[in-house]
């Protein structure tokens, strides 16, 4: 098969397009012919190396994608070869005592397709028949690829973990990152206020068209200030929190007194500056959380079905133009997912 990989973990310049062997289907398992794929910044961390998580070389990234199945393995009844399908990016072993709860992401062995497994970026991939769901008909094969990892990590953050409610009032920094962007969608759908930022103009216009009321430029405004003002001096009750160092004591300065903070990564830095005092005196809480369950995705593909969400696609690259994928994404211009066009 074709796929977009790399045999070294560096910079861009390691990408190689290519032929890769085929996956071979197990028990439990089906074979996707991708359309589409989308691009996470995940992604580009996986290429630079993480710390701690050994990547077996040589490896094709990628978490999202959706496509047809054209095999499936020992044991599976569903989904059939010739469906359409979208997938939950997770990796879960369905044996320890999480997965027995349901709670797929607290795996002992959790992991993410294209991360600790082969991904996306390529012609085929293999993933559990568990994980596979119907593409919602409405949308096309480039936006069914854009919203699994994304959308399944804002819909645990924001429902399971902070327990959101209508009428709350929510900061999300960063408007440019598809998790805070599928955030926003979220929580303006559960009649949520929406506060967010970004150092770009343009890009807070657009966040506006996605339902965010209030924009936060933090290279002109004191985030804090700003936030205390729109509030009344209260703060907001949750934030929204991705990336790491550069917000998180702004993050502390701004959520409520019994207010809550959840954090599914940190794009600048894993050690911010800590206050733990503002943390214990205004009895914080502070929630982690990843990707999510089966039936957190299956909910929030239920609400996507009923055309109430709608992910958003900034730039589509085919998969031949992979490199440049990667290289638009770490220029950090998009709005909205950078997809890949598989079989153009």
């Amino acid at each position: 098969m074709r796929a977009l990989y790399f045999e070294e973990h560096g910079g861009l310049e390691q990408l190689r397009l290519g032929e890769r062997p085929d996956p071979k289907v197990g028990e439990g398992e089906v074979l996707i012919r991708l359309q589409a794929a989308a691009l996470n910044h995940l992604d580009l961390f996986v290429l630079r190396g993480l710390p701690g998580v050994p990547i077996p070389l040589p490896h094709i990234g990628g978490a999202d994608g959706a496509g047809v199945v054209v095999e499936v393995g020992p044991g599976v009844q569903t989904p059939k070869v010739g469906d359409e399908v979208v997938f939950n990016p997770g990796i879960w072993c369905g044996a320890c005592e999480f997965c027995r709860k349901g709670e797929h992401s607290l795996c002992v062995k959790y992991g993410i397709i294209g991360e600790h497994t082969d991904g996306t970026f390529a012609e085929l991939v293999k993933v559990k028949a568990e994980a596979c769901f119907p593409k919602p008909s409405h949308l096309s094969w480039e936006e069914a690829a854009a919203f699994p990892l994304t959308f399944l990590t804002a819909w645990r953050m924001l429902f399971t973990r902070a327990k959101l409610q209508a009428g709350e009032t929510v900061l999300i920094h960063g408007i440019g990152g598809g998790v805070a962007q599928a955030a926003t969608i979220l929580a303006r759908h559960a009649e949520a206020a929406v506060i967010v930022t970004s150092s770009d103009d343009a890009k807070l216009e657009r966040a506006k068209e996605l339902g965010a009321q209030i924009t936060i430029n933090y290279s002109r405004e004191d985030v804090v200030r700003r936030v205390r003002e729109i509030t009344g001096k209260k703060g907001v009750d949750v934030v929204v929190e991705t990336v790491g160092k550069a917000t998180w004591m702004a993050s502390l300065r701004s959520v409520a007194k019994g207010g809550r903070i959840v954090t599914c990564g940190a794009t600048t830095g894993p050690d911010p500056s800590e206050e733990i005092r503002l943390i214990f005196w205004n009895q914080l809480s502070i929630l982690g959380s990843t990707m999510g369950s089966q039936r957190e995705f299956a909910d929030m593909l239920a609400v996507v079905n009923q055309r109430k969400l709608k992910p958003l696609v900034d730039k589509v690259f085919p998969l031949t133009e992979g490199a440049e994928a990667y290289r638009y994404l770490a220029e950090g211009k998009q709005f909205g997912k950078v997809v890949v066009d598989v079989q153009a």
